[in-house]
């Protein structure tokens, strides 16, 4: 299904469309022309969003904005109803960055009813309404931090890949594969993405384990596919990095 996008009275084209769609299990980059931005709302399911950025993970109570330029491939490793609303760059709505956001129960049912009565014609007085109420919400939610910044050296970029890839990997099994010492790494990982490589791990970790649970794997299944040795050792991390165990993360 293509972005909706039929004429307004004048010729022109709307400012807001709207895509809704149930992928499949797999990757695909989202249809966008430049001069778009994007907000991506997964209504059931989880999907993997990477830009050049970095990648992150969005379960059914989040939100991402992809700003205009910024290129996003979507993940899914089961059926997930994306539901996405592309908006004119020149409103110039929210941040020139790629951002997440938690979605409160009205952004969810004003993003999802704009998208199902998409495109919006903006001259019209309910049409804007939406929109308005809809991005002051999101201006005043919290971002959330679940991003896993992406380095650019070639053997750090490496080294992300194959542990985003296989988080149950020790860092030692992936450093001796990609041929750079562990201090190398550290180096380049500190300057590029702000984190150690173990604290890059450990988010890998965590963001691959939100899509396990979101699919509906048990704690303990998702605890020894992501590297733990004991599901109480997961639990902790998860609520250390996220504030709440999966149960609570997840009761929403």
């Amino acid at each position: 299904m293509s972005p909706s996008r039929q004429p307004r009275d004048d010729g022109s084209e709307p400012l807001v469309r709207g895509y809704a769609v149930t992928h499949p299990p797999g990757a695909v980059v989202l249809p966008v022309g430049p001069g778009w931005d994007q907000l991506l709302y997964a209504a059931s399911g989880v999907m993997t969003v990477a830009t050049r950025a970095g990648s992150w993970v969005v379960p059914a109570h989040r939100a991402l904005w992809v700003p205009d330029g910024e290129a996003a491939t979507v993940r899914t490793r089961g059926r997930v109803a994306v539901r996405t609303l592309y908006l004119a760059s020149s409103l110039r709505t929210l941040p020139d960055t790629t951002v997440a956001f938690d979605v409160e129960p009205l952004v969810r049912e004003l993003l999802l009813h704009i998208v199902q009565v998409c495109p919006l014609d903006l001259d019209r007085g309910v049409d804007a309404a939406l929109v308005t109420v809809l991005l002051d919400r999101l201006r005043v939610v919290p971002a959330v931090g679940l991003q896993l910044p992406a380095p650019r050296d070639p053997r750090a970029a490496d080294t992300a890949a194959a542990l985003f890839d296989d988080p149950a990997q020790t860092l030692g099994e992936v450093t001796a594969r990609v041929g750079a010492s562990r201090r190398t790494l550290e180096r380049a990982f500190r300057n590029e993405t702000s984190m150690s490589l173990g604290a890059w791990h450990r988010r890998a970790r965590l963001l691959r384990a939100l899509e396990h649970l979101a699919d509906g794997r048990s704690v303990t299944a998702t605890a020894a596919a992501v590297g733990y040795s004991t599901p109480s050792a997961f639990v902790a991390s998860f609520k250390q990095e996220l504030g709440q165990t999966p149960k609570q993360y997840f009761a929403r």
